[in-house]
């Protein structure tokens, strides 16, 4: 089936999920956090109750495409014919916060150095910078129980997210959720940077120049309003449409 009859089968609110999608998955390659076959983004499909999309496994993310995405329902029955099929461990990961989070509509799931490298650190991100104090408020951590394929495991997935945008895998990686695809892929973006920036000064052995507590509370309050729909950068929605010119430029075949 071309790519035109695909899109002429499903809605405009599909067709539009599976765009963002496909744009989230190359911009994840464009910036260096994939990690071959082995991470996973979703999309809700928001006019179809229960359903969401996911990559066919074996597919690069710089291959992924709009009409290569394959739907399932959070029982993991894959609604799309894939030769392919899904990854079952980004089954279990992503189904968990679509099935509990029904405000959440993109899930980014990584296994950066960076994040990896924070993510086996007994105390996590740490109030070393101004990065950090972006997302400490944002984040959750869920304790590592081995590869996910146990469906049990969802429950304590979304109850260590809760409502936080940020979840540390421990000694796995890194996840980050949104109501948007800008949104989700800016938390990954701010988690990442704070993760580098924070192994960079462990690794200097330089003696740190604490930010005092204070200061990490009034800073950590400022992020909260400034990120929200109140604030002056509602997280996303500027970066958005300049992530997309930027992927338009580098490679417009996601639109496919």
């Amino acid at each position: 089936m071309s790519v035109a009859q695909l899109q002429s089968n499903m809605s405009e609110a599909e067709w539009q999920t599976r765009v963002d999608l496909a744009a989230l998955y190359r911009l994840v390659h464009h910036y260096g956090w994939s990690d071959l076959f082995g991470t996973h983004i979703s999309a809700r499909i928001p006019d179809q109750s229960d359903t969401f999309l996911l990559n066919p496994y074996g597919f690069l993310f710089e291959e992924i495409t709009a009409s290569s995405l394959v739907k399932v329902d959070e029982d993991g029955n894959e609604l799309d014919q894939s030769d392919n099929g899904i990854n079952p461990a980004g089954f279990t990961i992503h189904s968990a916060v679509h099935a509990a989070k029904s405000d959440i509509n993109f899930v980014i799931h990584t296994h950066t150095a960076a994040g990896t490298g924070v993510a086996v650190q007994r105390e996590g991100i740490l109030p070393l910078t101004q990065h950090s104090l972006v997302v400490i408020a944002q984040t959750g951590y869920h304790d590592y129980e081995g590869i996910a394929t146990d469906l049990d495991e969802r429950e304590r997935l979304a109850r260590d997210l809760g409502d936080k945008r940020i979840l540390v895998l421990r000694n796995h990686g890194l996840l980050s959720v949104g109501v948007t695809a800008g949104e989700a892929f800016m938390w990954m973006y701010r988690a990442e940077r704070a993760c580098r920036m924070q192994l960079a000064h462990q690794k200097s052995g330089a003696e740190v120049m604490e930010i005092p507590e204070e200061v990490q509370r009034v800073t950590i309050e400022r992020n909260i309003f400034n990120n929200s729909e109140k604030g002056f950068r509602t997280i996303g929605e500027v970066e958005w449409p300049g992530l997309i010119r930027q992927m338009d430029r580098v490679d417009p075949s996601y639109k496919n």
